[in-house]
């Protein structure tokens, strides 16, 4: 898919008066906080296409930037290091860490035991 194409879907969707998220989802998401009570269906709607459209910003730019460019896939270290490399997705750095072997990781604390007993 090229990249004018991918554009221009998301071109139609921005303008679309359909959501491809399924609000019920949404609005039990937004439900489970505490300080919400009562969801206007307006609130609802906008706030599940700001979220679509957001997927879709996260997705385009994960691949753009992505190794998957090649073989035209998007994977789950793409959208790591997205979110790892750029400003706008540092909030997600902790909901999408880079994968590493788990040796790798013992390692680590192995590592920082070791500081912390050389305190």
């Amino acid at each position: 898919m090229s990249e004018r194409n991918m554009e221009e879907k998301v071109d139609q969707a921005t303008n679309s008066k359909n959501v491809s998220l399924p609000m019920s989802r949404v609005r039990l998401i937004m439900k489970s906080s505490p300080d919400v009570s009562c969801i206007n269906q307006d609130a609802l709607f906008l706030t599940t296409k700001a979220t679509e459209l957001f997927v879709q910003y996260l997705a385009q730019s994960s691949f753009k930037n992505g190794s998957g460019r090649e073989t035209n896939t998007l994977s789950y270290s793409d959208l790591a290091s997205a979110a790892e490399e750029t400003e706008t997705f540092q909030f997600l750095a902790d909901i999408l860490p880079k994968k590493i072997l788990a040796r790798e990781y013992l390692k680590s604390l192995e590592e920082m035991e070791k500081d912390d007993d050389n305190l």
